[in-house]
């Protein structure tokens, strides 16, 4: 089955995913948790026949339908996981499951995972040596139980993608935590950008310098052969066009650090940079389903939409005020709202509401200062051309 992602998607339509943060309940205690999970499930939880009425719900989008993501906290935590994963695999829906690295992802559950069909697994790898993954995760061992678990994958053909969340901590690990993940034969290395919610909020954001300059460095990553993908970093898709139409990379440390890094690594980058343009973002190509059935437009973005007990998630994504605000790039705010990127990027949504509790305002994040914006235009009287 191919993924939803490679075919033509109306994202006024339909999502590309639905997320589904099937419960609080982890093992781990990570610093930057989303979801600031717990050790054990909620009451108001969904339960197994209100997990199967959602894929359901899911089906009337039509085909091609939605992939659904299994997230959490830790869906292995469910004891229903495998029936669910089961039933959404019988009805034809592409599933994908954000796992955790703990005993219960051992390589039994992988073989498992292997026979229902699952198309991709994720797992996370915050730091490029033991010290610095375990001081984000709160848990001794997972760094190379991490590591252990990409491996196994690998040798049973279970698909399985690395997620990093950017931050302060690791900032300067960042090419060797690719390193490892493509020698170790993951199938894709997502890059978190981090937005300051749950857990995360104490944590302090980068400077939009150091997100132009990683994003610059993820541009260089993508010539190595596996696809490199953002998570609320949109900016990556304005970076990749600008260095694809010519503009040179920019000549800072941060960037000459994790370049000359990677290439002490990998080597020459072996392939032509490459990244699957798609105009996504937070309620326009995805939208989040919370434990308790709450609907959002991302899982970092908590404004409730409606509830699938009682409302019906394709209703509520094709018609929601708030979404189809959200999808109209004419409703950005500040540089956001005279950049000449803001289709196929448009910021963060979710940092927006984060920083300034608006979802239409500019993202904090973006180094960037279109021409039509006030900075720009003064800087154009400045300097004239």
């Amino acid at each position: 089955m191919q993924p939803p992602w490679t075919q033509k998607v109306d994202f006024s339509a339909k999502p590309i995913f639905v997320c589904w943060e099937t419960t609080k309940a982890c093992l781990l205690s990570c610093r930057h948790c989303r979801a600031a999970a717990i050790r054990s499930s909620l009451p108001e939880e969904l339960d197994f026949e209100s997990g199967l009425a959602l894929i359901d719900q899911i089906l009337e989008f039509g085909e091609p339908y939605p992939a659904l993501l299994l997230t959490g906290g830790d869906p292995l935590m469910r004891a229903d996981i495998v029936d669910l994963i089961r039933y959404a695999k019988s009805r034809g829906v592409y599933t994908a499951v954000a796992a955790s690295v703990t005993p219960l992802l051992d390589r039994a559950r992988m073989e498992r995972f292997k026979e229902l069909g699952v198309q991709i697994v994720s797992v996370s790898l915050d730091g490029e040596r033991a010290e610095v993954h375990e001081r984000i995760r709160n848990t001794p061992g997972t760094f190379d139980a991490t590591l252990e678990a990409v491996r196994i994958a690998a040798e049973l053909g279970l698909r399985l993608q690395v997620n990093t969340t950017i931050m302060r901590s690791n900032l300067r690990g960042l090419a060797d935590i690719f390193h490892l993940v493509r020698e170790r034969g993951a199938v894709a290395w997502e890059a978190f950008f981090l937005i300051r919610t749950g857990r995360g909020s104490a944590l302090e954001s980068l400077e939009p310098w150091e997100c132009e300059e990683v994003t610059h460095f993820l541009y260089e990553a993508t010539r190595y052969g596996i696809p490199v993908r953002t998570s609320e970093g949109p900016h990556f898709r304005r970076v990749f066009i600008q260095r694809r139409d010519g503009s040179p990379p920019p000549d800072g440390e941060l960037y000459t650090h994790l370049t000359n890094r990677l290439r002490e690594l990998e080597g020459e980058g072996r392939n032509e940079p490459y990244l699957r343009l798609n105009a996504t973002g937070d309620g326009r190509g995805i939208v989040f389903v919370a434990h308790d059935g709450e609907i959002y437009p991302s899982g970092f973005m908590p404004v409730s939409l409606g509830n699938v007990k009682k409302d019906n998630l394709r209703s509520v994504y094709t018609t929601h005020p708030l979404l189809l605000d959200m999808r109209n790039p004419e409703k950005l705010k500040g540089r956001c709202g005279v950049c000449e990127h803001k289709v196929i990027c448009g910021g963060s949504r979710s940092r927006a509401y984060a920083e300034s509790q608006d979802p239409f305002a500019e993202d904090p994040a973006c180094a960037y200062v279109p021409s039509g914006s006030e900075a720009g235009q003064a800087r154009e009287a400045a300097y004239p051309v």
